[in-house]
């Protein structure tokens, strides 16, 4: 499963975000993960449309998240910038050539179509289940747990 850099680059966000009272600024998102501004807001609008995260105008706008972070999902996350179109197309290649099967034999998916959709299903569960929050945790408890406070006091600098 590939997915676009943009995947990354906003979970970090929603962590980012989760840590924060105020609203965070794209430039100060963008500069936090050493990321490009203009590819960091094209990615947070993804994650407004989304449902995931709300803008706010003026001298101290920028970007909240829409609920605590234990209610979004990473799967949501990826969906959000992704899309939710499934990653295996199958092209019923069982029907082609000069072994082909006809398409009234092809009542149900072929093996390969089922296990491509069966290890999507897996993948989409298994990220449906860990929350903004969880990788918070996680990322402070990888860092010896200094990651969360670091980017808290970060975020009130100027």
């Amino acid at each position: 499963m590939k997915m676009s850099s943009g995947v990354e680059w906003a979970l970090h966000s929603c962590v980012t975000l989760g840590q924060s009272h105020e609203p965070v600024p794209v430039a100060r998102l963008a500069e936090l993960h050493g990321t490009p501004p203009a590819y960091t807001a094209k990615h947070l609008q993804a994650l407004s449309r989304a449902g995931i995260v709300r803008s706010a105008m003026g001298q101290a706008g920028g970007y909240t998240l829409t609920r605590p972070a234990s209610e979004i999902s990473a799967l949501q996350v990826v969906q959000a910038i992704d899309g939710d179109e499934p990653a295996y197309r199958c092209a019923e290649i069982r029907q082609r050539g000069p072994l082909g099967i006809p398409a009234g034999q092809c009542a149900r998916p072929c093996a390969i179509a089922r296990a491509m959709a069966a290890a999507e299903t897996a993948w989409a569960h298994a990220l449906a289940h860990v929350s903004i929050a969880d990788l918070a945790a996680d990322i402070d408890a990888d860092s010896g747990g200094t990651a969360l406070a670091d980017v808290r006091e970060w975020l009130t600098k100027s």
